[in-house]
C-alpha cells in the first residue's frame, strides 16, 4: 500500500485572475528574469549521497546477512559436536567404574 504523501489534494477549487486580458503585444515589455530556479531539495540530496548508489548498501545488507546465517550454523554445529563429546566422555567415565 503506497503513502499519498506528495499527492495534491483535487478537490480544492482554484480560482484564476481575469479581470485584466491583456494580449502579450499589448503588455509593457519587462525585464528578463535570470534567476535561476533550480530544485533545492535536489542539491541537498545530492550532497548528502556521500557517493554510495543504494544497491552497494542492498548488496552489503544481503551479504551482511549470509554472513550471519553462516555463523549461526557454524555455531550450532559445534554446539552439537560438543554435546556429542560431552556424552561420550561420560560414558567412558562410567566405563572405568564399572
Amino acid at each position: 500500500m503506497t503513502k499519498n504523501r506528495n499527492k495534491k489534494k483535487r478537490d480544492d477549487a482554484v480560482s484564476m485572475d481575469v479581470s485584466d486580458t491583456k494580449t502579450v503585444s499589448e503588455a509593457a515589455p519587462q525585464a528578463m528574469d535570470t534567476t535561476e530556479t533550480g530544485d533545492a531539495k535536489l542539491a541537498a540530496r545530492a550532497r548528502n549521497l556521500k557517493g554510495k548508489p543504494m544497491k552497494r548498501t542492498k548488496n552489503a545488507r544481503k551479504m551482511k546477512a549470509v554472513a550471519k546465517a553462516i555463523a549461526l550454523n557454524d555455531k550450532s554445529t559445534e554446539k552439537a559436536s560438543k554435546n556429542i563429546k560431552k556424552t561420550l566422555r561420560i560414558l567412558s567415565a562410567k566405563k572405568l567404574y564399572e
